[in-house]
């Protein structure tokens, strides 16, 4: 059985939920403290051995092509200035080999992960969507490798969302079931509230084999008017099965704004230097709220003010 060595993240969305921030800047490029997004997903790749990554890329996200590169004039002068850290962590988005291909048109992630065909060719790949970034232990992607090296069958990352939240996300009819490993009845993509067979949730985590190309050549137009994964998953389980793995480790939604907002909270409280700055930030202002529902709830006169006042 071949091993897992490429991978592909689709870079290609409008990131239209972020406007008018990625009018200019491409969403994956938006950082959680001081390291962009995507720069999250392509250690989380590089971690669990992936060797030859593929961004595919849309109009408007050269800045993601630039943040991988070298910066000569910038590496040079953090060095004169004996800013050694910055140098390293500067040459450490450089030294990965990343290659690119443009989707031409937004025709989904179906589409997207199409479009890198040629360079995957006949051997197993995983899939990172820059939606999701994921902490443990184990790097996500890394658990799904093992799973399709040890049954030899395409595997997808789920995890349980609440129940009023299924319509966002590609969902699986379980079958059975072995520790964290599901064999798969179907495949469900954004099923509407209320219909969806299960709370387990596609989370941005996959590892297939080449044969998925078949189905994603067909380019069928599915939910949302676009050419959809999710479709040509189920299809691909119809013909060899596709087992589904919940994931260890603690997933965050960045492809939305109060995720993104949470996600750089959360990773804030993680940082030494920033912890306590944060929580004591946070009890300031959730001081000012209780002055200001007080002070609306009393009509908008502070009576303990207005009495001292009154008493002079």
């Amino acid at each position: 059985m071949k091993k897992v060595k490429k991978a592909i993240i689709p870079a290609a969305g409008l990131g239209t939920r972020f406007l008018p921030a990625t009018k200019a800047m491409p969403k994956e490029m938006l950082p959680i403290i001081n390291k962009p997004t995507i720069q999250y997903i392509v250690e989380e790749a590089i971690e669990a051995g992936i060797e030859d990554i593929i961004i595919v890329t849309g109009k408007g996200k050269r800045a993601i092509e630039d943040h991988f590169d070298s910066a000569f004039e910038l590496e040079t002068k953090l060095l004169e200035a004996g800013k050694l850290e910055l140098l390293k962590e500067v040459q450490r988005s450089a030294k990965v080999e990343l290659h690119y291909i443009r989707q031409k048109e937004p025709k989904g992630l179906g589409h997207a992960v199409w479009c890198a065909r040629r360079f995957i060719g006949n051997e197993p790949f995983g899939v990172l969507l820059g939606d999701d970034i994921v902490t443990g232990k184990v790097p996500c992607l890394r658990q799904l490798i093992d799973q399709y090296e040890t049954y030899g069958k395409s595997v997808i990352g789920v995890q349980n969302v609440a129940s009023d939240m299924t319509h966002r996300y590609g969902v699986i009819d379980p079958g059975e079931r072995r520790d964290r490993l599901y064999s798969v009845n179907r495949f469900v993509e954004k099923p509407k509230p209320g219909t969806a067979p299960s709370d387990l949730a596609i989370m941005g985590r996959y590892v297939f084999s080449p044969k998925i190309f078949d189905y994603l050549e067909l380019m069928e137009v599915g939910a949302g008017g676009e050419i959809q994964l999710t479709d040509a998953i189920q299809k691909l389980n119809e013909e060899e099965q596709v087992h589904a793995y919940q994931f260890e480790g603690t997933r965050y939604d960045v492809g939305e704004r109060l995720g993104y907002i949470l996600t750089t909270l959360s990773f804030a409280m993680k940082s030494k230097d920033l912890r306590q700055d944060v929580l004591d930030m946070m009890a300031s202002m959730l001081k000012e709220e209780r002055y200001a529902s007080a002070f609306e709830y009393r009509g908008g006169v502070d009576h303990g003010l207005a009495s001292t006042a009154g008493g002079v």
